[in-house]
């Protein structure tokens, strides 16, 4: 059986507690990321406007050059391609970006 223990009022309220109590310092935390036009620079999004880009300047190369049927084929693959790749890497970026 247990013995019961009785303590004032008074000592219950001028008893020094067990835990000390630290408070946590408080920090600043700050996040540009989704405000920032540096967040754009995804390599992925990067890597296909480079090769639309290269292929656009390759065509224009050929054109210079006088190969017109090979622009000419660049031209209808590059009709398809280059919606669905705009299409892909928009829907890419905002399924990847953080708001």
């Amino acid at each position: 059986m247990r013995k019961t223990h009785y303590i004032t009022f008074r000592n219950f309220l001028h008893k020094p507690s067990s835990k000390p109590s630290t408070k946590p310092r408080p920090f600043n935390a700050y996040s540009f990321v989704p405000f920032s036009p540096l967040a754009m620079f995804d390599p992925t999004i990067l890597t296909i406007g480079g090769i639309v880009l290269g292929i656009a300047i390759i065509e224009r190369i050929l054109e210079r050059w006088g190969v017109i049927d090979l622009v000419d084929q660049f031209a209808r693959v590059m009709r398809f391609i280059l919606p669905v790749t705009f299409y892909s890497a928009l829907i890419y970026f905002f399924a990847t970006f953080m708001f």
